[in-house]
């Protein structure tokens, strides 16, 4: 089983929010498997996130500087699959007015990701057989028999074994795609998961639109984490989405998520995970230091814009290393800390930050996460903003210089967290 710190390294890698065993565990057996050169098979209802496991194994396999092809097996269709997939002769069919190089050809060396192989047409599944277990293929309209060295991951969101039964798909390339199969939880089985992913789609879809972000109540926390999300992830993403786009700014309560989720989904009893054995409890408090500092690093951008092409202030300024995290491309923010000194964010200091650029190292002070211990996020950051204002006598706009972050931001969170 791959160790906590590959684990996080691949989470941050991809974008990957969530802290629920089963979860943690799927991706310690992708990243276990992936130096192997053989075939995977990523099961997993529709939604709950497959495409995330091919992505990491090929990154974490020998063949990572090669390509990596993902392909839709159900949105082709099955006239033209074998021609895509294998490539075609001109001449082979009306319309194939030239040679053209299928995927199996393009990935040579590399990775191809099949999504729904379950769709495939058993004439299909017979040509893919041949390539598992010789690297062999034949373009259509073709007699020459070509090589491919490349490495088959599948996914699919059908129960196989009944597929195989009912004589849908062949046994022999079941289990030939299944050397190893990982199996993707359904949202609704990883628990708290549901709250950070909500909470980082508001903070996201807020920033896409330019809209205030929104916040859940408790009851509306309580609906969430009890419906079934048969869409999963992907329907928690749209769900939020059009949350944020009309109740921006908005405290939104049981009643209004009920407006935006389908009524036909019945509740559900969530999984409660059990609490990880006290040696773990640093890497969970870890993981809630770096949600922290990836959300608030959007309002050092925020800050910079308003700043720029106006003259700075001058001010004495302090070398400083910010830490900083990346999640699909969006960042957040935290923990300003002086490298050349013995600063104590939480402390009262009289330097003042100066402005942080996107290509400075990053450097974690871990050893103040005791400090955290035991608290939620929402009260972590509310802590952070109390101690700041204390530190700057009430004074919003010195503190929201210290904490990197504009003005109409802090007063957001000050409402927000009831710090008038």
């Amino acid at each position: 089983m791959a160790n906590a710190d590959q684990i996080q390294q691949a989470k941050a890698r991809l974008g990957i929010v969530g802290t629920a065993p089963s979860l943690l565990k799927a991706i310690g057996r992708a990243i276990r498997v992936a130096p192997i050169d053989i075939s995977v098979l990523v099961t997993g209802e529709s939604g709950s996130g497959k495409e995330f496991f091919p992505q990491l194994i090929h990154a974490w396999s020998p063949r990572k500087h090669s390509r990596y092809i993902a392909v839709n097996c159900g949105a082709i269709p099955e006239g033209t699959i074998d021609s895509e997939l294998f490539g075609h002769e001109k001449g082979a069919f009306t319309g194939a007015i030239s040679s053209r190089k299928g995927y199996f050809e393009e990935a040579d060396g590399g990775t191809i990701f099949l999504d729904e192989v379950a769709e495939l047409p058993l004439t299909t599944q017979a040509r893919l057989l041949r390539v598992l277990e010789s690297g062999e293929f034949l373009k259509v309209g073709s007699s020459v028999v070509q090589k491919t060295n490349l490495r088959v991951v599948a996914a699919t969101n059908v129960d196989m074994e009944k597929a195989v039964k009912e004589g849908r798909f062949r046994e022999d390339l079941f289990y030939r795609l299944s050397t190893v199969q990982i199996t993707v939880p359904p949202l609704r089985d990883r628990g708290s998961d549901i709250m950070l992913l909500a909470r980082k789609f508001a903070n996201d879809f807020g920033e896409r639109y330019r809209m205030p972000s929104v916040a859940f109540s408790d009851d509306a926390r309580d609906a969430l984490m009890h419906y079934r999300w048969p869409g999963n992830v992907r329907q928690l993403k749209n769900v939020v989405e059009q949350i944020a786009l009309f109740e921006g700014g908005n405290n939104v309560d049981r009643d209004t998520l009920l407006h935006y989720l389908p009524q036909a989904a019945t509740t559900y009893a969530p999984v409660k995970h059990k609490e990880a054995p006290a040696s773990h409890s640093y890497e969970h408090e870890r993981e809630m230091l770096f949600s922290l500092i990836m959300r608030m690093q959007n309002e050092i951008s925020e800050l910079k814009e308003q700043l720029a092409g106006e003259r700075r202030e001058e001010r004495p300024h302090t070398s400083m290393a910010v830490t900083a995290h990346k999640d699909n491309g969006n960042r957040y923010p935290l923990c300003v800390n002086p490298v050349n000194s013995q600063y104590n964010p939480l402390a009262p200091s009289t330097q003042k930050p100066r402005e942080i650029e996107d290509t400075e190292p990053v450097d974690v002070p871990f050893h103040t996460v005791e400090r955290w211990e035991g608290r939620t996020l929402e009260e972590t950051e509310r802590e952070t903003i109390r101690l700041a204002l204390e530190r700057n006598e009430g004074r919003r706009k010195a503190t929201a210089a210290e904490l990197n972050i504009s003005e109409r931001t802090l007063y957001r969170k000050i409402k927000e967290f009831g710090l008038e």
